[in-house]
């Protein structure tokens, strides 16, 4: 898995190491399904402060094309970890939802055809 990471604050490039290495982690189990993820923090405020730190998380997939999280928070670590917590969550949700389309399509018909027979 290709990880991309950006960040044109200085405070934010610091967490360069966490972040790949979190990025990792959360997408251990879905790393065949996801060859490129990146990883962009800015700081929305600049110095005035308050919840201003945004982490946008984009992965990209075949299956399902491309997952686009931002997160605001008070601190880098959080925003990270929220961003990522939901991005997983979505992805796993999409490719469910595409698994069941498939799989359920032909129960679906059969209990049709069922029903039409004992009537």
């Amino acid at each position: 898995m290709q990880i991309i990471f950006e960040s044109r604050d200085a405070d934010g490039a610091q967490m360069r190491d966490l972040s790949v290495d979190r990025v990792r982690f959360v997408l251990r189990r879905l790393k065949a399904l996801v060859p490129r993820a990146k990883v962009h923090f800015s700081d929305v405020n600049g110095p005035r402060g308050g919840v201003d730190k945004r982490c946008q998380v984009e992965l990209s997939t075949e299956a399902v094309g491309t997952v686009v999280i931002s997160s605001l928070a008070r601190d880098w670590r959080t925003a990270l970890d929220r961003s990522l917590r939901r991005a997983s969550r979505v992805l796993t949700r999409s490719l469910q939802r595409n698994q069941k389309t498939v799989r359920g399509r032909p129960a679906k018909l059969k209990s049709v055809n069922i029903e039409s027979v004992h009537e």
